[in-house]
């Protein structure tokens, strides 16, 4: 499966979720994930997507740490159904705080 496949199933069930979804672009930076979520109570999160097997280039493995750096989560995804079950743990965690 190519990664544009898993990119827009992975979408498609985030906004079935109820998350906001938006491509992810800075220019003038290099290596930002592609997406940002964003659930409901103020949850943000990104997802890094690949095809299967596929790893972060040098610029994103570095994006994605001064991200988590300020206590975001970053997630490199090769497959709809983790990329699925990234969402329902983010989902459950949205819905938790109070």
């Amino acid at each position: 499966m190519l990664e544009k496949q898993i990119e827009k199933r992975v979408c498609e069930y985030a906004k079935e979720l109820g998350m906001l979804v938006y491509k992810f672009t800075s220019p003038g930076r290099v290596g930002v994930p592609d997406r940002m979520f964003i659930c409901p109570k103020g949850l943000v999160f990104f997802i890094e997507f690949k095809r299967p097997g596929g790893t972060s280039t040098a610029p994103q493995t570095r994006e994605q740490e001064r991200i988590e750096s300020y206590g975001l989560n970053v997630f490199v995804i090769d497959d709809v159904a983790k990329g699925k079950l990234v969402l329902d743990i983010m989902w459950g965690k949205s819905r938790a705080i109070a």
